[in-house]
């Protein structure tokens, strides 16, 4: 699967419209959970396996090539960290996380 890209064909948007590649980006095993650990502060490869679970190493290289690509993380001294994009994107996710708990309690009635 290639790097989704704005304005190029992207899943969900022939037009690749920016919100459409940025979903994709994200919709991608991992992504975001990668994003929320950054956002405690720097992570070894070995750290973000260990956050992953199961991600085998090609795939979890995989995808820290693509978030390091769309310029949301970046290799540092530490380990990786999240770019200022990165961070201000997690500004925005860290809402809905909190709102989804919410309306994960509408599924426990039933």
């Amino acid at each position: 699967m290639n790097l989704p890209i704005p304005g190029q064909p992207v899943r969900g948007s022939k037009t690749g419209q920016p919100i459409m590649a940025l979903f994709d980006l994200l919709g991608r095993s991992w992504a975001m959970g990668i994003i929320w650990h950054l956002a405690k502060g720097p992570s070894t490869f070995r750290g973000l396996q260990t956050y992953c679970e199961s991600i085998s190493p090609t795939s979890l290289n995989k995808r820290i090539k693509e978030l390091r690509d769309s310029y949301l993380i970046v290799k540092t001294i530490d380990g990786y960290a999240l770019t200022e994009q990165g961070k201000e994107l997690y500004g925005l996710i860290e809402p809905l996380g909190l709102w989804a708990k919410g309306w994960s309690k509408n599924f426990k009635k039933q």
